[in-house]
């Protein structure tokens, strides 16, 4: 079954010269011209953070100041881009950390890689790593992009513990239990 072709109507005179387009166009502009402006002046004014906003991932110290990284690897294997790479080394003598086998002797997230998923903060077991609020980051060559350790400290700050994991385990093995 065949269908026949539509026909078109023809073009009025309006439509032809474009001049209704033209004065809508023209209302659309003037009425923007007049209303307030809703550009925020950035970095001037800063846009406000939704909460639960991802940013930049960052490393934590606790409370006392203590790195709170125990070097488990595991943000390394979760991530899906392998932007993060972290080598283990041991914990010094006499820190007053000898609870901890290890720590990271080096740890290094690559920004440009990163996909600010979540997933590391989601699966570190030592709340040592958190995406922060920051959004606006930028360097002149990718290796200022690439953060290492203390950048990511200086970035990250302290935030409270809030379960105290190993001020509780240090108390039990004063008192002699060790679990």
């Amino acid at each position: 079954m065949a269908t026949l072709p539509v026909e078109r109507r023809p073009l009025t005179l309006a439509e032809r010269s474009y001049l209704p387009q033209i004065a809508r166009g023209l209302k659309t502009t003037l009425k923007h011209i007049f209303s307030p402006n809703v550009t925020m002046e950035y970095p001037e004014v800063q846009p406000e953070i939704p909460a639960g906003y991802r940013g930049v991932p960052t490393l934590v110290t606790d409370p006392h100041g203590r790195e709170k990284c125990v070097s488990c690897q595991l943000c390394e294997f979760v991530c899906p881009p392998k932007a993060i790479r972290i080598t283990p080394g041991a914990v010094p003598e006499g820190s007053g950390r000898e609870h901890i086998e290890k720590a990271p002797e080096e740890f290094k997230i690559d920004m440009l890689r990163c996909i600010y998923c979540g997933l590391c903060q989601e699966v570190c077991p030592e709340e040592a790593i958190f995406l922060q609020n920051q959004f606006s980051l930028n360097g002149l060559t990718r290796e200022e992009m690439v953060h290492d350790k203390k950048r990511l400290y200086e970035l990250g700050g302290s935030l409270p513990d809030r379960h105290f994991k190993w001020d509780k385990k240090k108390a039990a093995a004063e008192h002699g239990n060790a679990h």
